[in-house]
Parts: structure tokens; C-alpha cells; sequence
């Protein structure tokens, strides 16, 4: 179980820093004309190419994490029989003090 949560932490964190990364390496790369042709693009242009392409790139990192999650294995966990047993014990007891305090509501009446 330690293992999976740190897979999982793992892939959290990594995809977290990618959501980070990504659009802020790829408005540097419009801003300091990394990028051949860009130079040509008006600033207005500039401003609104590098912000699409930065959102259209936190997108694809989300798509991303999505697809990594739905490939998971998902074994079945079954429920601790001994916390069932507890659950219910105590949903049937608090089930029936609202019984007995509705019916001494009646009396007092």
C-alpha cells in the first residue's frame, strides 16, 4: 500500500511541476524570441500567441495526468469487516436514540 501512495504522490507532484513549468518555459521562450518567427509578430500578437499556447499547454498536462490515472490498476478494496461491524453498530444505535427521543417528544405532548 506504501507503494502505490508513493506512485502515486510521485506522478502528483511530477505533473504538478509540469503545470509550473511548461507555460512559464514557454512564455520565456516567446519573450526572448527563442522561436523562430516571432520576431515578425506584433507585440499585441506576441502576448496572445504565448498566453494560448501556455494555456493549450497546462491542457495537455491535465490530459496527461487524466490518462496516467485511468491506466492505474484498480484493484478492489474491500472494506475492514471488523470497521463494517463497528459502522454498523453505531448507524443502528444513533438510528435508534432518535427513535426513543422523538417518542418522549410524543409524551410530553
Amino acid at each position: 500500500m506504501e507503494v502505490e501512495m508513493t506512485g502515486v504522490i510521485m506522478k502528483f507532484f511530477v505533473t504538478s511541476m509540469l503545470m509550473w513549468i511548461a507555460p512559464v518555459a514557454i512564455l520565456y521562450a516567446f519573450n526572448h524570441d527563442l522561436i523562430p518567427g516571432v520576431t515578425q509578430l506584433s507585440p499585441h500578437s506576441l502576448t496572445l500567441l504565448s498566453g494560448f499556447v501556455a494555456v493549450i499547454s497546462v491542457n495537455i498536462v491535465i490530459a496527461f495526468y487524466i490518462y496516467m490515472a485511468i491506466k492505474e490498476p484498480s484493484d478492489k478494496h474491500e472494506p475492514d469487516p471488523a470497521f463494517l461491524a463497528e459502522a454498523k453498530a453505531s448507524v443502528s444505535q444513533s438510528a435508534g436514540k432518535v427513535g426513543d427521543s422523538s417518542q418522549s417528544l410524543k409524551k410530553e405532548e
